[in-house]
């Protein structure tokens, strides 16, 4: 499940030359599209928190969520022990891969990790109250790491640690090789969009924007958000 980028590349340029307003690059095209990938990925979450927040028809708020957790669901990924050991450690700090977007869940064994911020995690293991047990870990995350602690610091070395996370996008490439002084699209090492197939068209409303910005084209910023009204409205309907 992906949207291909020489098709999105291919729209973008055939919408672009309409206007007859030069060529984009496949070099600006990969850092268009990159953006325009980021952006559409952190809107799913900003959309789902408005989701929650609207009162009203309970149908339409679920319908909603649930095309916005099939969306988000293509980068949910589960790991184990093995790969979270992998990851590394800053001082018994876990280091968190670049590819994390959002930490959904951290186990220590089979018992789930109650993140709590710096203050609260010292404030914590010094009162006997609430102290981390080994049936509830505790940790806090810095730019160092995650430091877990079950009444003893915690790390992959010494425990089996499972997580489930949001990973980012894989960053696209419209990758090519040289025919004739003219770039020739290479499938074999090309990088394709992660989105939901439903994004191609959003896609290729947002790569046009930012083509039109860059080239001074107005008239081709214009088509872009024209068409991406046209879209909203239509969803919407």
């Amino acid at each position: 499940m992906a949207v291909s980028i020489d098709t999105v590349y291919q729209r973008v340029l055939a919408l672009a030359n309409k206007e007859q307003r030069g060529y984009i690059t496949p070099q600006e095209f990969n850092l268009f599209a990159n953006h325009a990938q980021m952006e559409i990925f952190e809107q799913y979450f900003y959309d789902l928190n408005q989701a929650a927040r609207v009162p009203g028809n309970n149908k339409v708020i679920a319908d909603v969520d649930d095309m916005l957790e099939e969306k988000i669901s293509i980068f949910e990924v589960v790991v184990g022990s093995g790969t979270v050991t992998s990851w590394g450690l800053n001082g018994q700090n876990i280091i968190i891969p670049s590819e994390v977007y959002r930490l959904s869940e951290v186990r220590v064994g089979s018992f789930p990790v109650e993140f709590l911020s710096t203050k609260e995690f010292n404030m914590a293991r010094e009162s006997p109250l609430t102290a981390p047990t080994e049936i509830r870990p505790i940790a806090r995350r810095d730019f160092k790491g995650i430091l877990i602690h079950n009444g003893s610091i915690v790390t992959p070395l010494t425990h089996s640690i499972n997580s489930s996370y949001i990973k980012k996008p894989t960053k696209v490439e419209w990758a090519y090789v040289v025919v004739n002084n003219k770039p020739l699209y290479n499938d074999n090492i090309s990088v394709s969009f992660e989105l939901h197939p439903s994004e191609e068209t959003e896609l290729v409303h947002r790569i046009l924007k930012l083509a039109g910005v860059n080239l001074k084209a107005q008239e081709v910023v214009q088509v872009g958000q024209a068409l991406e009204q046209t879209q909203i409205q239509q969803e919407k309907q």
